[in-house]
């Protein structure tokens, strides 16, 4: 109690803005009816800058996007008023609002579009611009963009990165942005806290809440704030769920959010430009793989690990529109999973509990990043679970700078999930194959190259869709657990935040990768209830 009572004295001198005062509660709540104050999300490294990353994962809450995606996940118009694509993929014209204005008064024109494409392609940053040949402003209010190949995922693009001010750019823009959003930016106490307010010039329908306090707290301390009635929306973990907090609700969004194992897919024997070995004699081994994919018990893991705040994961994109559900298996099948091992010639040859095939044993590393609790209880358990079919993982913690070097030929509990299917193609192309995170294991199939490469070369969005599924699983072939099982996909967390109970977020949509941020995706339609 000591402990919670000092979190609240720091959180309260923190909040110069928001009107704190344990001894005034009625104009607390009158407060809370025009301000909110959050504790959601770590800060960004590299702040508020969307040319260098900043939006991808929710709201770019000061800048607006072209395009935009609704809760049904289905791409519509913000800055934009039309698009079109020509018929051989290459130009994608934008005709966008004339009454837009940035927070400081100036307008938005498509010469901002065009110095925001620019900037970020030169940036070398996680948004990747390298399909872009040129953007062109045609006329004060229509934009041209030129791409080398054609790229159905460039909709994505522009529909995640917001729009800076060419006038109001400069190297302190990712401390102090300016954007036509509709939120401006106020204050930005770093490691404390971040302060917004309603942008008057926006375009949109107006947000209901005047100011909002973003406060960067730990998850322990971000609960206690809540218990002491500080925060109106605190993101917490699984453990905290089951607190009850007077005068909040949980909620439990569905994510994409996935944890799974990637299986180094080749044999030993390379290594990669950097010298790091490449490739391990027991997961290039199928029947090790489908095996494990078989025997482990997702709903186990989603319950015991997860608390029940989760669903199992089959792939990479579980429920986004580009998912196939076909790739769905039954799990939690020893008989079947022993089948599997005996089929592929893995026998216990002298009785030691573990299988071996020739003079190799059925045992491998399985690599975690130590600090994360999840996806070591996740590594522990399929470890505890395989050992019934004669497989010994052997599970260890390591830094994110020792995985870098290990991923190649050790299988890693690895996280990931966007609206973006490009994730699809850079995890299992052939041609990302030791490229960054990407395709570590050096999986690679022809025919599952084909479809990714007809899907990103596809005019819409649509008929590529009907490639991402076929790369899945076509009925022979794929890159899930049907297929080659290059992964074995374990979980979706479910986010959960406690929310005041007089405050309606909307529709929240599925969240991507990330636990704090893509709830501010629809943050300008949020209200207050009486």
């Amino acid at each position: 109690m000591f402990k919670k009572a000092i979190i609240f004295i720091l959180i309260c001198s923190t909040l110069v803005f928001s009107g704190c005062s344990g001894n005034k509660e009625t104009s607390k709540n009158d407060v809370k009816r025009t301000e909110l104050t959050m504790a959601i999300s770590s800060e960004p490294d590299g702040g508020f800058d969307p040319t260098t990353g900043w939006g991808r994962y929710g709201s770019p809450l000061f800048q607006s996007t072209i395009l935009k995606r609704d809760s049904d996940m289905k791409i519509v118009n913000d800055l934009a008023t039309e698009y079109t694509v020509s018929s051989d993929g290459l130009v994608w014209t934008v005709k966008i609002r004339k009454d837009v204005k940035f927070s400081d008064g100036k307008p938005l024109t498509a010469a901002d579009i065009v110095f925001t494409y620019e900037t970020t392609a030169k940036s070398s940053s996680v948004v990747d611009l390298s399909v872009m040949e040129k953007v062109e402003a045609i006329d004060n209010y229509t934009v041209k963009f030129t791409l080398k190949n054609p790229q159905s995922t460039f909709v994505n693009i522009l529909s995640n990165t917001g729009i800076v001010p060419k006038h109001a750019y400069g190297k302190d823009y990712s401390q102090k942005p300016v954007g036509s959003g509709p939120f401006k930016f106020v204050q930005w106490d770093k490691g404390q806290q971040l302060i917004v307010e309603a942008n008057p010039e926006y375009y949109g329908d107006k947000p209901f809440f005047k100011k909002i306090t973003f406060l960067y707290l730990s998850e322990e301390a971000a609960f206690a704030a809540a218990q002491s009635g500080t925060l109106d929306i605190a993101a917490i973990v699984p453990s905290y769920a089951s607190n009850k907090v007077s005068g909040m609700h949980l909620l439990a969004v569905d994510s994409v959010d996935n944890r799974g194992i990637m299986f180094p897919y080749v044999k030993p024997g390379k290594k990669t430009k950097d010298g790091y070995p490449v490739g391990n004699e027991v997961t290039s081994d199928i029947s090790i793989r489908k095996a494990i994919n078989k025997v482990v018990d997702r709903k186990a893991l989603v319950d015991g690990i997860l608390n029940g705040y989760g669903s199992p994961a089959y792939t990479v994109c579980d429920k986004m529109p580009w998912w196939n559900p076909e790739t769905v298996i039954e799990d939690a099948d020893s008989e079947e999973a022993k089948k599997i091992l005996s089929n592929g010639g893995w026998k216990d040859s002298d009785n030691d509990g573990i299988l071996d095939k020739g003079n190799i044993k059925a045992e491998f590393k399985l690599i975690y990043p130590s600090g994360d609790q999840t996806r070591q209880s996740l590594a522990i358990a399929v470890a505890d679970k395989v050992k019934d079919i004669g497989i010994k993982i052997n599970v260890e913690g390591k830094s994110w700078d020792d995985i870098k070097t290990q991923m190649y030929s050790n299988a890693i509990v690895f996280g990931w999930g966007s609206h973006d299917p490009i994730e699809m193609y850079n995890l299992y192309n052939s041609k990302y194959m030791g490229v960054d995170y990407f395709n570590s294991g050096h999986y690679s199939n022809p025919t599952v190259d084909d479809y990714l490469n007809k899907a990103i070369e596809a005019t819409d969005e649509t008929q590529a869709i009907e490639y991402w599924k076929k790369a899945q699983w076509d009925g022979k072939t794929g890159f899930t657990t049907k297929g080659n099982a290059p992964w074995a996909w374990l979980v979706n967390l479910q986010h959960l935040y406690l929310v005041r109970d007089n405050l309606n977020i909307g529709k929240q949509k599925i969240h991507p990768h990330g636990h704090g941020w893509p709830l501010t995706d629809n943050i300008a339609e949020w209200v207050w209830k009486e």
